[in-house]
């Protein structure tokens, strides 16, 4: 086996199009006019500008309308279970350190059965680019809450409106510590391409939460025009996003004010697990045992 490459080596290396990261599948699973489709507009323009090889990228999802998006990314793919994508692009990531991992999900798979998980991606700095596709319902199972519904929503799950607060994304990947959070739009297409290449191109976690309408059962203000209206870039309140106590601060809208930019940006990265792993590979590896020894341990013992 060739030797393994260094995170972000790949990138760069070829001279592609978006189309050319496009799966075959024509992605007609979405409804018409779904969010979803800006999502993965933005990402194939992002992996067209990072040059990244087919042959070198992973898409990993969960269950739901948004985690059929490695369908239709030209790559390899994995459709996993609901809310368990962080865990297994954890396990693709540190048996392959060379390639770019990213994880596509929703608010439900995200942060209902999978939040437990992305504590732990984000304390163990796991290098994969977490994009969450935002639409506060549940769009699949035919429109039930959702961890992030607002306060009052009426669904089939709740006839009389909800009185449950959502939970923020924002806010809860920040105060867990990742060194990379952003939000955006598909109302905003270069942009949110940006902000995803920015996020893959990051040395550590990145978080991109996405509000991405759902046309069927989402709220009117929460559509694309709507977004449109209303959203403010961070550059143009002077955010500066190396300011992790001001991105807390500007988070706490979520639901009320629609921010696009990056949040926060470590400017020291920290270690990613996978590095150190290698690290400590590398170290043990001048005292361990040659292979048809290993078998020495347990008669010992």
């Amino acid at each position: 086996m060739n030797a393994i490459l260094q995170p972000h080596q790949h990138f760069n290396k070829v001279d592609f199009k978006p189309k050319d990261y496009k799966d075959e599948k024509t992605p007609s699973f979405w409804c018409a006019g779904c969010g979803h489709y800006g999502v993965l507009t933005g990402l194939l323009r992002a992996l067209a500008e990072l040059g990244v090889d087919p042959n070198h990228l992973v898409s990993v999802s969960g269950i739901g309308c948004s985690s059929r998006l490695p369908y239709f990314v030209n790559s390899y793919k994995m459709h996993t279970l609901h809310g368990r994508a962080g865990p297994v692009a954890t396990g693709v990531h540190l048996a392959r350190p060379d390639l770019a991992v990213v994880v596509s999900g929703g608010d439900g798979d995200g942060f209902s059965i999978g939040g437990g998980h992305v504590a732990h991606a984000i304390r163990r700095n796991i290098d994969i680019t977490y994009i969450v596709m935002d639409n506060q319902i549940y769009g699949l199972t035919k429109g039930q809450l959702s961890p992030t519904s607002p306060r009052g929503l009426k669904t089939v799950t709740s006839l009389y409106g909800s009185f449950e607060d959502p939970i923020n994304p924002l806010m809860y990947v920040l105060s867990y510590g990742a060194p990379f959070v952003a939000q955006g739009t598909p109302a905003d297409l270069p942009g949110l391409a940006a902000m995803i290449e920015e996020g893959i191109r990051y040395p550590g976690f990145a978080f991109i939460n996405i509000q991405s309408p759902c046309v069927t059962y989402g709220e009117e203000e929460a559509q694309i025009k709507a977004q449109r209206e209303r959203m403010k870039t961070l550059d143009s309140v002077g955010h500066d996003p190396k300011n992790r106590l001001k991105a807390l601060d500007l988070a706490q809208s979520y639901g009320t004010e629609l921010y696009t930019g990056v949040f926060f940006r470590d400017p020291k990265p920290p270690p990613t697990f996978e590095s150190q792993a290698l690290q400590r590979q590398k170290e043990l590896s001048a005292t361990a045992r040659p292979r048809e020894r290993i078998l020495d341990l347990f008669l010992q013992a």
